[in-house]
């Protein structure tokens, strides 16, 4: 995957968008860094409705756990499933075998409070 034609938050998630009113949602790899082996994944609920900036997932690593957050106002409507069985896909590669899940909104995603990968890079490196 292109990290370039993602979108980025400071609680470190990437954003896919995957149509007008879809993305995908995982964490960025410094994230990854940051929590160490993960050892449990609580993905959302299907059909769940989240506001923008709502916890909705939670990554529990041997060092601590940490709430996913949505990066957009939307229902669930695919989770990864794998990652129940197998949480150590995030650590492995968290670009696409450990995406969280997919939020679809009611209208056209809005990506402009999202940050670019240079802008994210930047954030991390302050």
């Amino acid at each position: 995957m292109d990290k370039n034609t993602l979108f980025y938050t400071e609680d470190h998630e990437w954003v896919q968008v995957l149509d007008d009113n879809t993305v995908r949602i995982g964490i960025t790899d410094y994230a990854v860094e940051q929590l160490g082996d993960i050892v449990y994944v609580e993905v959302p609920e299907m059909d769940e409705e989240y506001d923008l900036e709502e916890a909705f997932a939670n990554i529990e690593s041997v060092k601590s756990t940490s709430e996913i957050y949505a990066p957009i106002a939307g229902k669930v409507t695919a989770v990864n499933e794998t990652l129940e069985d197998e949480p150590e896909n995030v650590n492995e590669d968290p670009y696409e075998l450990g995406w969280i899940c997919e939020l679809t909104s009611e209208s056209a995603v809005d990506t402009s409070h999202l940050i670019s990968l240079e802008q994210y890079t930047e954030f991390v490196e302050d």
